[in-house]
């Protein structure tokens, strides 16, 4: 049986998506192929890093891909982490279904490095509870 192609897409694919990626392949296993992309890539956000690892989660082997490199293919799932990816989401030729989780941009804390690291903290468990209802609802 083949796997729900799950892709997370937001404006950079730094943080939320990537975080996002890491969370469900963690919590779901094999049910699902995940992926992630950005309307505009900027590279896997250390601090993204930093905040998975202490829930146990490793993304550092993660890389920050461009949607184009997805819109030949078929995804079952399209889920935008941001408005800006939602308002700019390509049109995918399949007949994905799609979920918008309207998350702030840890990326554009500003701070010290620990008012960001609150603010990175804060988005990933609010992530960690979309996955959780994403695999409970049996996707």
């Amino acid at each position: 049986m083949d796997r729900a192609r799950v892709l997370f897409l937001c404006t950079g694919n730094s943080a939320r998506s990537q975080m996002a990626e890491g969370f469900l392949r963690h919590l779901a296993g094999d049910r699902f192929e995940v992926l992630s992309a950005g309307i505009q890539p900027k590279g896997l956000n250390p601090l993204a890093v930093r905040v998975m690892r202490e829930v146990r989660i490793d993304i550092s082997g993660q890389r920050s891909k461009d949607v184009s490199e997805f819109l030949d293919q078929n995804v079952s799932w399209v889920v935008t982490v941001c408005d800006r990816a939602k308002e700019s989401c390509p049109v995918f030729p399949s007949s994905a279904q799609r979920l918008h989780w309207s998350l702030d941009d840890p990326a554009e804390a500003e701070g010290s490095e620990e008012d960001r690291l609150a603010v990175f903290q804060r988005v990933r468990d609010e992530i960690a509870s979309h996955i959780r209802d994403f695999i409970a609802r049996g996707a």
